[in-house]
């Protein structure tokens, strides 16, 4: 299945990827600001095998990590999704929100108002029971979106990143959950 949904909101367009998103993809994740709870920063190569996994993605699940534009005049500011994490936790399997916005777009709601249209394909369009998203404990940008949008921490469901080795500074993982039953569509 190939991904031909768009989801929009009052600001953006969330949207298929398409190849012109490779380069300004690469230079985000290129950003030591954007980069800084993240295990590093990606190569061109690195960042486009990313492209290419989260377009796989949709063509297996018929959802992912849409490409965000700005509708008054950026093409390409990042991705907000879902996904299924490739790893095995407690808390697995099951569909997690996330985020990425080059640093420019920070601090101006465009991660929640991107986030609260995904959660809503998520619950209205997939019939899901639950939503996940996690991050590092300092991430408290990241925190206060998951926050926003109606997500609430489960300490109970921490854990130790699997894909990243034992002692690694970036291993503990806080986990926030969302029931549909706790949702409200009224909320967006």
């Amino acid at each position: 299945m190939v991904n031909e949904t768009s989801l929009r909101t009052p600001r953006l367009r969330l949207r298929p990827w398409q190849s012109g998103d490779r380069a300004p993809f690469a230079a985000l994740n290129a950003d030591p600001l954007v980069t800084a709870c993240l295990p590093g920063q990606l190569s061109r190569a690195e960042s486009d095998a990313l492209v290419d996994r989260i377009q796989a993605h949709f063509e297996d699940h018929g959802f992912g990590l849409w490409a965000v534009e700005r509708l008054e005049g950026a093409p390409f500011i990042g991705f907000v999704g879902l996904s299924i994490p490739r790893f095995k936790a407690p808390f697995t399997p099951c569909v997690e929100i996330g985020w990425r916005l080059a640093a420019d777009y920070w601090g101006q709601g465009y991660a929640s108002e991107g986030a609260r249209a995904a959660l809503n394909f998520g619950f209205k369009t997939l019939k899901l029971n639950e939503i996940v998203s996690f991050t590092v404990p300092h991430n408290h940008r990241s925190r206060r979106v998951m926050e926003k949008i109606g997500l609430v921490r489960d300490p109970t469901g921490d854990f130790e990143h699997p894909l990243l080795p034992l002692g690694h500074p970036l291993q503990a993982h806080v986990l926030y959950r969302l029931k549909r039953n706790d949702w409200s569509a009224n909320s967006l």
